[in-house]
């Protein structure tokens, strides 16, 4: 580990370089890390946009409904007046993070790059439901469904105007300069850290990290987001749960998901080398073709770590939670506009239950009365008896 060096006049770096710790000063030229991350990211954003390409132009953009219940007017105004703010904080983000540096250095910073690589991230956010709704969103707020059903194996039941249902105009830009500024401040944590215990590793460093995002998720969720109606966890397991059985019930296991991908999001942007690159960015001397290919390929690099984060630090753990679900409670389900048309009243499916088979989009399911319904043209499979070893069948 060498000690990092000056920064010349003028150039913003996204951490003061001798206030970080480094993941030395320089780089084996003959790394490969930087070719493979940004083959990965490129992968990933060719899916997202064909994905996305499929939801704008199938049946499946469609708006999900409120349904008979209005949220009360302290959640609508709070929810119109955040929407606001979220979409009126984009274009700074863009001139702060992206238009200023480039205007002084004629390039895209870490931080620019990782502003564009979380707003791209926002793809993810619906998967969490991929095998059975756990988690939905308030459709009183602007939706045109989301893109799920699009998703090549998704299982989860939904149709057009019934489904997990995005809020774009907040989501979109909040995830972009809002997880990005969530990731400053856990570097900053981490440089505090570091200031007032020299000594700490790298791992009792990033352990202070996931204690710190854990509380700042459950502040942010928990005490926040979720009571001002924005989006609920129905099949949170209530015995894991805080405020059990509302409709801003707020499960720990959901601070521990998240506060991991904001960890690795903050330890990428806070254990850089001397030249203020990460390590994903290892090898990117070698890229040949000029100035754009080279900052392009480092985009693609930093986009697949940060997708990597979210997928494997919340997604995939995720999808336990939504196969060991509780009972949806029940001041959720007489909530039409949390219910986003796929269960309950005014639908012929029960939400969904631990008592219950985890209906898949295309299997049969339980009705209200309690009947198995099949899809059309479907039959009930049959049992085939043993065969009769004696007859050498």
């Amino acid at each position: 580990m060498s000690g990092p060096s000056e920064p010349k006049k003028g150039t913003t770096l996204t951490e003061p370089l001798s206030k970080v710790a480094t993941l030395g000063a320089q780089v084996q030229s003959t790394s490969n890390a930087v070719k493979i991350w940004a083959t990965l990211g490129g992968l990933i954003l060719v899916f997202q946009i064909y994905v996305w390409l499929r939801w704008i132009t199938g049946p499946n953009f469609e708006r999900v409904p409120t349904g008979p219940s209005d949220p009360p007017t302290f959640m609508k105004v709070i929810l119109t007046v955040w929407t606001a703010v979220i979409l009126l904080g984009l274009p700074v983000g863009i001139y702060f993070f992206i238009i200023r540096p480039w205007r002084r250095e004629r390039r895209i910073t870490l931080d620019g790059m990782l502003f564009v690589a979380c707003g791209l991230m926002f793809f993810q956010d619906p998967l969490l439901n991929y095998f059975n709704t756990w988690s939905t969103y308030n459709t009183w707020m602007f939706n045109m469904g989301s893109w799920v059903q699009d998703v090549p194996g998704w299982q989860s039941y939904g149709e057009p105007g019934a489904m997990m249902a995005e809020p774009i105009l907040m989501n979109a830009p909040g995830y972009s300069y809002g997880v990005l500024l969530c990731t400053i401040l856990g570097c900053w944590v981490m440089r505090k850290t570091k200031q007032r215990l020299p000594n700490i590793s790298t791992m009792g460093l990033i352990g202070v990290l996931l204690v710190w995002t854990f509380f700042f998720d459950l502040v942010i969720e928990g005490l926040f987001l979720m009571p001002m109606g924005l989006f609920t966890y129905p099949g949170a397991l209530q015995g894991w749960s805080i405020n059990a059985g509302t409709y801003y019930q707020w499960p720990l296991y959901e601070g521990l998901m998240w506060g991991g991908v904001q960890a690795g999001l903050c330890s990428l942007r806070y254990f850089t080398d001397d030249r203020g690159r990460t390590v994903v960015e290892r090898g990117l001397d070698q890229i040949q073709g000029g100035f754009v290919k080279q900052q392009f390929t480092r985009f693609l690099a930093i986009f697949a770590a940060v997708s990597t984060f979210f997928f494997v630090g919340y997604n995939l753990p995720a999808q336990f939670f939504a196969l060991h679900t509780d009972p949806w409670p029940e001041d959720i389900q007489k909530r039409s506009y949390f219910n986003m048309g796929i269960c309950g009243e005014g639908t012929d499916r029960l939400c969904p239950h631990p008592d219950l088979p985890v209906p898949f989009r295309n299997s049969g399911y339980i009705d209200s009365n309690g009947r198995l319904i099949l899809p059309d043209g479907a039959e009930l499979p049959k049992i085939i008896p043993f065969a009769d070893t004696d007859k050498g069948n």
